[in-house]
């Protein structure tokens, strides 16, 4: 389903995000692959098009994430909703693995996010080794 967002919607959007995924970090400059705007809560679940539900997602984690809104925490059972980059901060449940290649959960949430979107599959996980030796990566 393609839904229209405005111009001054999208350079928000990116902005806020500077211009990277909001949930893996990715960077459309490095990757070389075009960023897509997700609705944090989908248009199929009765999300909006505003600011709020929009941020910028890789084509990853855009694919895996679908239309789901929450997941089971591997370490304690518990379904949680997953991350929310506009009401969530990154760092409270993410950090990079000591090479920068790996995200790790820090909390249901982030355990729950990494898992549902797949965010440490082998073909990305190849390219932060790429742009980590280049010292590209990880982003601040």
């Amino acid at each position: 389903m393609s839904v229209y967002i405005s111009v001054d919607l999208r350079k928000r959007v990116r902005k806020a995000d500077r211009d990277r995924c909001a949930y893996c970090l990715t960077v459309e400059t490095i990757s070389g692959i075009s960023l897509s705007f997700d609705h944090i809560h989908p248009l199929s679940k009765g999300g909006k098009t505003d600011f709020e539900n929009l941020c910028l997602s890789c084509r990853s984690c855009n694919e895996f994430k679908v239309d789901i809104t929450e997941a089971q925490d591997t370490l304690t059972g518990e379904v949680v909703n997953l991350f929310n980059p506009r009401t969530q901060q990154w760092r409270e449940h993410f950090n990079w693995s000591a090479n920068g290649t790996i995200i790790e959960g820090k909390t249901a949430i982030g355990r729950a996010t990494v898992i549902v979107l797949q965010m440490n599959h082998a073909t990305i996980v190849a390219a932060r080794r790429f742009w980590t030796a280049v010292g590209c990566h990880p982003p601040e």
